[in-house]
């Protein structure tokens, strides 16, 4: 009798060993922000707006000097998170514009679909710009979504038709102020998730246009005499504040040692638009100079990663996917051709060289590629040659005195190119790249949000 219950508590004990590592497995919270510049957060050098929380991240983890998006726009931003590749790839490489075509939306296996998979509870409050039917977030992985389809929403109404905030599929009826209710609709799933792994995908409309704030935000800027300006900061602490809450939940159900939290915005800021700046960056959003595609890029998981470090290696979004996965414990097939790379052994040191050999942007008639500290920035005009580390504003092409430097990257942009193809809809057969079907550019229009 004293064996067998010896026996019974050693199995016990395995399977409570085994199920503590499944249940260990961490959580993922992706924020994204709209519209944001390089230069706006406490924590990048800014010291006229307050962003705490969103600070946190950095202080709690790593902050990269040198993190960037694969495009300089929206919608193409968001593809390249949702499957890991450069959106290039499958021809989503513009916004579809007011009016989309049918064709327009997500067709790839996303982050969702594979954390799903592999057992997270997943959720998505926010702007998705990924399409609608078969590309609805309901269709792509999420269990639970409260947000908008399109690219721009008023923040104080809910709207109508195809500009309605949903949940799930359904239009909702009251919306108090988007930034705040997309945080505590967060916030929620995670109350109610909290005893299991979970992906939290939250992405704001803040600091994008229309620039609207409550009073109570608008009066913590009242210094600021720049009206566009001041309601871009009133926007940017109302985010700070959600994000706060957001945080706050996962130290309530002692979540936060085990959650993996990425942040990042999705292109530079378009300072004519929302004032928000790139700092020391050359260009806005729409660009492929720094300041339309190096953006703060910021990760926790205090558990796993040092606090505090600040890393200058070039990262892009398309590694949120693979580092996501890896931590979850799940196995990335070579099938899946993910572009982005798992960023852990970079970040515990067990790694010391740079995540990628280049990074690689095609918008348009507009390139570029950085490889180490060199970039060849063309925006139509001709390739021109900058040293980052030198120069990190662009100012001197270094084209005429570092012409082998030019031609390897113009070599180096040509192979990458060769397996992209022309984009679906948009600014057709401007980008070069492979043909893509004549089918799958007819365009039949229909409405959408902008």
């Amino acid at each position: 009798m004293k064996t067998l219950l010896m026996t019974l508590v050693v199995v016990a004990s395995l399977v409570g060993v085994e199920s503590f590592a499944a249940d260990a497995r961490p959580n993922v919270l992706v924020i994204l922000a709209d519209d944001l510049g390089w230069g706006e957060l406490g924590c990048q050098g800014n010291t006229e707006i307050p962003t705490p929380n969103i600070d946190s991240i950095a202080k709690n983890g790593i902050r990269f000097t040198s993190g960037y998006v694969s495009g300089p726009y929206c919608s193409p931003t968001r593809a390249g998170l949702m499957s890991g590749r450069y959106q290039q790839r499958f021809g989503h490489e513009f916004n579809p514009g007011p009016t989309a075509p049918d064709n327009f939306g997500i067709k790839q296996t996303t982050i969702a679909n594979r954390l799903k998979e592999a057992g997270y509870a997943t959720g998505m409050f926010g702007k998705w710009h990924l399409g609608d039917g078969d590309s609805h977030p309901l269709k792509r992985g999420f269990d639970e979504y409260y947000g908008f389809l399109g690219g721009a929403h008023t923040y104080l109404e809910t709207g109508k038709g195809r500009a309605a905030i949903l949940r799930g599929d359904q239009p909702t009826e009251k919306t108090e102020y988007t930034t705040l209710d997309f945080g505590r609709e967060a916030e929620k799933f995670i109350d109610k998730h909290h005893q299991k792994p979970w992906f939290v995908y939250l992405p704001f409309n803040a600091v994008h246009s229309p620039m609207e704030a409550p009073q109570k935000y608008l009066d913590r800027f009242e210094k600021i005499a720049d009206k566009k300006r001041r309601t871009m900061a009133a926007m940017l602490s109302a985010m700070d504040d959600a994000i706060g809450g957001v945080l706050g939940k996962l130290r309530e159900h002692k979540l936060e040692e085990n959650t993996l939290i990425v942040f990042f915005t999705d292109n530079g800021g378009p300072t004519p638009n929302n004032a928000s700046t790139n700092g020391p960056l050359n260009g806005f959003k729409s660009s492929v100079w720094e300041g339309g595609v190096r953006v703060p890029f910021l990760m926790q998981w205090k558990a796993k990663l040092p606090a505090g470090k600040v890393d200058d290696r070039p990262v892009i979004q398309l590694d949120i996917q693979p580092t996501a996965l890896a931590a979850a414990g799940v196995a990335i097939k070579s099938e899946w051709k993910f572009d982005g790379v798992n960023l852990l052994p970079y970040l515990t040191g067990e790694k010391q060289d740079s995540p990628h050999d280049a990074l690689f942007w095609r918008f348009g008639h507009q390139r570029a590629v950085r490889s180490g500290d060199w970039k060849m920035t063309d925006i139509g005009e001709g390739a021109k040659l900058f040293n980052l580390a030198k120069d990190i504003g662009e100012k001197s092409d270094l084209a005429s005195t570092e012409a082998d430097k030019l031609k390897q990257l113009e070599a180096a942009y040509a192979e990458w190119n060769n397996s992209n193809i022309e984009p679906a809809w948009g600014k057709a057969n401007r980008g070069g790249g492979k043909k893509t079907n004549p089918d799958q550019t007819k365009k039949k229009k229909k409405k959408t949000a902008a």
